[in-house]
């Protein structure tokens, strides 16, 4: 199926588009909330990703597995892209004269809903990693890809890959030590794999 659906792909056959966001739509969200940490924004690099993936169609190659790689390697330079005009867009703002701003208390809310000390320690543990760390943990932790399949999609050798899960692993499991209580550091970080659900639980494909 995988080969049928590469070559229709390929050839740009919508209906094979349509085939290819059902099966990955929610691995590609998944991965994008990982990186950025952001519903909204992950829905963003969402659409980006496969609006990529239709421009980009004519170099997939034919034959071959699963496209969850490609696809997965597409939403990770959206999802550069979209910080780094994050980043302009704040600079901008930055640059403005200030003014009285009214409370907003949606913040506030928000914080309720997301209110365990866990789940707030590994978000803010995750975001203070490196890019090309968080990149490759999302890859090969919750993305579940193996490092060869990790180095393919991001276009660095394995050795690199090994490395930069392995220093990624080393401060999670600093920063959880330290901010959550013993036996919660997240165990299943190892060997390139996490047994834990992502944001939205996948299905088994």
């Amino acid at each position: 199926m995988d080969t049928n659906l590469r070559a229709s792909v390929q050839a740009g056959d919508p209906d094979a588009f349509g085939k290819l966001f059902d099966a990955y739509a929610r691995s590609v969200y998944n991965h994008a909330f990982r990186l950025c940490g952001d519903w909204s924004t992950a829905e963003e690099i969402v659409s980006l990703t496969f609006l990529e993936a239709w421009r980009l169609h004519e170099r997939v190659d034919a034959e071959g597995g699963s496209l969850r790689p490609w696809l997965l390697g597409i939403a990770t330079n959206v999802a550069r892209n979209t910080r780094r005009a994050a980043r302009r867009h704040a600079a901008a703002v930055a640059r403005l004269p200030r003014v009285e701003a009214v409370g907003d208390f949606a913040e506030a809310v928000a914080g309720r809903l997301d209110d365990t000390a866990y789940l707030a320690a590994v978000r803010l543990a995750v975001q203070r990693l490196r890019r090309s760390e968080r990149e490759v943990l999302a890859l090969c932790v919750w993305g579940d890809l193996d490092y060869a399949a990790a180095a393919e999609t991001l276009g660095i050798p394995v050795g690199t890959v090994r490395s930069r899960l392995s220093r990624a692993r080393r401060k999670l499991a600093a920063e959880l030590g330290r901010d959550v209580e013993p036996g919660r550091v997240p165990g299943q970080v190892r060997d390139g794999r996490n047994s834990a659900a992502g944001p939205i639980q996948e299905g088994t494909r």
